[in-house]
């Protein structure tokens, strides 16, 4: 056979998000793709903003001579000491352009910090649900990943939590705001995990790094703010993507930022750029990279993304779907009427509604929901959804 074993397995067990793509491309093709809600990828509708639009013109028509040559694998200097800035008027730390690593995206920014901290055999917990890549990540770096589940709330179970720190823990991946939840964690939760891991840390005389996987900082709603982790804990690492925020999936453009309270910073900032390089990325784009600069400030306008939710989290909790309300990102997470959720993503998809099943993001019996569409994607999804909370008999 021409892919490994672990690769098939990898193949057949995951990749529930693209799974359902792929059928709705299949069902458009069929029933036209007015017929067909999608609700299933955070591929986001909103185009980037005036901003973006604006420095890249400017750049196009004014070239910076050499821009398109190789540069340091960190990534330009002058980017870096931008993000730098922007850091420091949020946390009041005093980063330079040294503490940071342009990736090309979060998950290359992942994969480059796992590939540098990780011995083998060494764990990393992640808190479920949580971003379906994460697992083949934490194995493409010969770790172990140790699933915790959360409250009913999608918050951190601190005492669960506890219990999975082993002398053989590395590090803890904290996605907030949170895919698929959309939950955000406030300063509570910040204050109490980062007592825990350095309760663990000395009883353990190990070093355990806080990563803080941030692509939806910027998408929060209702005056929500994310807290910066490198005010809470030393040994934090903080990955980010402008996939989001700037509207700029296909980019693939963001960075790595070490707390410069970090353990042996330097030593892990060199260990970053290197696996930058052996990994294949070597630097991050060169367009992206002059664009992003002077855009640190920039951010679509998340309200959109919060009337769409506000919208259908209404109209499902009164047909009975049982929802923790989203305080950011673009998603919701309702608890599935049965307990098969696969069964019922697919009995939703007879009805043309794609959604991804929760057992996709180790936390099986819900689905998950992409609002980042089109109004009149959300609005034709309720005739299946009103469907479905019929036949189970919901409550509304």
């Amino acid at each position: 056979m021409s892919a490994s074993e672990k690769i098939k397995t990898f193949i057949e067990n995951g990749g529930w998000i693209r799974k359902m793509f792929e059928s709705g491309i299949t069902l458009k093709q069929e029933f036209g793709e007015d017929n067909v809600f999608d609700l299933s990828l955070g591929n986001p509708i909103i185009e980037p903003p005036s901003q973006f639009q604006s420095a890249l013109l400017k750049l196009a028509q004014n070239p910076i001579p050499g821009m398109h040559r190789y540069m340091p694998n960190a990534g330009y200097i002058e980017t870096r000491e931008a993000i730098a800035k922007t850091i420091n008027s949020d946390s009041g730390l005093s980063l330079t352009s040294q503490h940071l690593v342009m990736t090309c995206g979060a998950a290359a920014g992942l994969n480059v910090i796992l590939k540098s901290l990780l011995n083998t055999g060494e764990e990393v917990i992640i808190l479920s649900p949580y971003f379906v890549e994460y697992e083949y990540y934490i194995d493409n770096h010969s770790g172990v990943s140790i699933v915790v589940p959360t409250n009913s709330d999608f918050t951190p179970d601190l005492l669960a939590l506890e219990k999975a720190i082993s002398p053989l823990t590395k590090a803890i991946i904290i996605n907030s705001p949170n895919n698929p939840t959309g939950v955000v964690y406030g300063e509570s939760t910040y204050s109490n995990i980062s007592n825990l891991l350095n309760k663990k840390q000395n009883e353990y005389k190990t070093k355990i790094y806080l990563i803080s996987d941030e692509p939806y900082r910027k998408i929060t709603f209702a005056g929500v703010q994310c807290p910066n982790w490198f005010n809470y804990y030393d040994n934090s690492l903080i990955v980010h993507s402008h996939a989001k925020d700037l509207a700029l999936p296909g980019e693939r453009i963001g960075y790595i930022a070490v707390s410069p309270k970090s353990y042996d910073a330097e030593t892990l900032i060199n260990a970053l750029t290197f696996s930058n390089r052996i990994l294949g990325f070597v630097n991050a784009p060169a367009l992206m990279q002059n664009l992003i600069k002077s855009l640190q400030t920039a951010s679509v306008d998340s309200s959109i993304y919060e009337e769409k939710m506000n919208f259908l989290y209404t109209e499902l909790t009164n047909m009975g779907y049982e929802i923790v309300k989203p305080q950011g990102a673009f998603y919701l997470f309702p608890k599935s009427p049965i307990t098969d959720d696969s069964a019922f993503s697919e009995e939703l998809l007879k009805e043309n509604v794609l959604v991804v099943p929760g057992r996709g993001f180790g936390t099986p019996g819900y689905f998950r929901i992409s609002y980042c569409v089109e109004d009149k994607v959300i609005e034709g999804s309720l005739h299946g959804f009103r469907k479905m909370a019929q036949k189970y008999n919901l409550k509304s």
